[in-house]
């Protein structure tokens, strides 16, 4: 597979912040100038049987990536490393190992230690109860670990779908859609595909921060997790 046919084609540029409100509540669709990027379950590495991600912008530019982590169990995970497509580190996202909801909590990472990260998490980000029909995981910004911590608090995001699918939204705690996970379609002359779950689409609002979503994406493929088969990779 070559990169021309998966990553999008058209380019959108716009700054990166959180939350909006108004008119654009409810949205069930993505607006014009979202963000589009093509998610490549493949460690930008390219070795056999690594497993990671690159993400690619509208423009086919590497992005995003996590390099070669394993799919061991949860106590012997370890950090993940979010970084931008030239290797510097961005987000450190660690497993809560005493969870029963698959808790993992993000911190901004630093150019020592490769990736050492700060004490103070950004995000926790956990799966959902299983009354709550229709939501996969619930995110609490700012070091707020559960709902109990603050008990008249809700989580700041909500995944809604199925990410296994590739089919879900992330929704700010007004309900208002700030990110899309879908399959991704390629093109060539007259016919086009849907293609397998290693490669899809993630669709970003304008003014909300795309590394964060990133890592939300991230920590999803691990709470989702489903037995993995490492890609043959090609020279």
């Amino acid at each position: 597979m070559t990169m021309s046919r998966i990553h999008p084609s058209s380019e959108t540029t716009r700054p990166l912040l959180p939350h909006r409100r108004g008119e654009d509540a409810g949205r069930t669709s993505p607006s014009p100038a979202a963000l589009q990027y093509t998610v490549w379950k493949r460690s930008s590495m390219g070795f056999h049987g690594t497993d990671g991600f690159s993400v690619y912008d509208a423009a086919g530019a590497l992005a995003f990536r996590v390099d070669n982590y394993s799919r061991r169990s949860k106590v012997f995970a370890g950090e993940l490393l979010l970084m931008d497509g030239q290797g510097s580190p961005l987000l450190a996202l660690r497993p809560q190992i005493f969870s029963m909801r698959d808790q993992w909590n993000c911190y901004k990472a630093s150019e020592e230690g490769q990736g050492k990260r700060t004490s103070h998490p950004l995000f926790s980000m956990r799966k959902c109860s299983i009354l709550q029909n229709g939501h996969e995981a619930q995110v609490f910004m700012s070091g707020c670990s559960t709902a109990s911590d603050n008990p008249g608090q809700g989580p700041s995001f909500l995944v809604e779908g199925c990410f296994r699918r590739r089919n879900c939204k992330i929704r700010n705690s007004d309900g208002e859609e700030v990110a899309r996970i879908m399959r991704k379609k390629a093109e060539a002359a007259s016919n086009s595909w849907t293609l397998g779950d290693d490669v899809f689409s993630l669709v970003v609002e304008p003014n909300v921060d795309c590394t964060v979503i990133m890592a939300f994406v991230v920590v999803l493929d691990r709470i989702c997790w489903r037995p993995y088969t490492p890609m043959i990779c090609s020279s």
